[in-house]
């Protein structure tokens, strides 16, 4: 029996054969802020049912900014893959989904009961299905590039800030509580405007070529507006909120304009000429 369990010495000059590549840090770099970020959406849900409602909050929108880094620092490091963009799609649900909804709900949606937390439910999934959407769009080689300075909706990140404007006004002295109903009225409107198809600006293409004379008074701005922000946040983040909530009729004006141009371009062209039978023939 002591020949069926002989020990077993590996021979060191014996060729192993690696199974698995080394990945390049450039790849994990942009996957790890998307981690961070996810976690900070996790512990945002844990504040909110431990009562301690700021936290919580300031940890959503500090998930929105790292969702905002993580894809600039993939396409900087050229580390984007697949499996990125599918975790960065699972942490927004979460971050931008189910954290603002449940966040909400605790604070002020369960004064409304089962009502309450029926829209929760609605902003949650309707989080799941823009994203879904806003994937699928991802793969259309046919979208003209005017139609890139555009969202369709109201994307997931400004979607969560958005629609915690009830948990600013309530730190700004508001009774949001004692109007529950339209809290509720107000959360389903922010869930039905990320799965509509109404256009709004993304932004992807601004700010590429900066004029001269406005790169001093851009860092002026830039180091008042961080000020502002870091000394009145709620009233910073209420104040974007209805700002861009303002913009969403611009917007879908310029868009209208913009599709309206590009088709009497398009109609202006001259027909193309009908090709000769005879110019395929030898």
């Amino acid at each position: 029996m002591s020949d069926l369990f002989q020990p077993y010495a590996p021979d060191p000059l014996e060729h192993r054969r690696r199974r698995f590549k080394p990945v390049p840090f450039r790849v994990i770099a942009p996957n790890l802020i998307t981690l961070l970020a996810l976690c900070l959406g996790l512990t945002a849900i844990r504040l909110a049912y431990e009562g301690k409602l700021e936290p919580a909050v300031f940890a959503i929108l500090v998930a929105a900014v790292l969702d905002g880094v993580d894809g600039r620092v993939a396409r900087f490091l050229k580390g984007t893959s697949r499996f990125g963009a599918e975790l960065d799609s699972l942490s927004d649900f979460l971050n931008f989904g189910v954290a603002p909804a449940l966040v909400l709900h605790n604070f002020v949606l369960h004064e409304v009961h089962a009502l309450g937390w029926v829209v929760a439910m609605i902003l949650a999934i309707a989080a799941a299905l823009r994203l879904a959407r806003f994937n699928a769009a991802l793969d259309d080689p046919d979208t003209p590039e005017w139609k890139k300075d555009f969202f369709v909706g109201m994307p997931a990140p400004a979607g969560a800030v958005t629609v915690l404007l009830p948990v600013y006004l309530h730190f700004l002295g508001v009774p949001v509580q004692a109007a529950a109903p339209v809290a509720l009225a107000y959360v389903l409107g922010i869930a039905l405007m990320m799965v509509s198809t109404v256009p709004t600006f993304s932004g992807k293409t601004w700010g590429k070529r900066v004029p001269r004379d406005w790169v001093l008074p851009l860092f002026v701005l830039t180091v008042a507006l961080f000020g502002i922000v870091v000394a009145f946040p709620f009233a910073s983040l209420a104040a974007i909120s209805v700002v861009y909530l303002a913009a969403v009729p611009i917007s879908v004006s310029r868009y209208r304009q913009l599709r309206r141009s590009h088709a009497l371009g398009s109609s202006d062209l001259p027909p193309a000429e009908p090709p000769d039978p005879a110019a395929g023939r030898s």
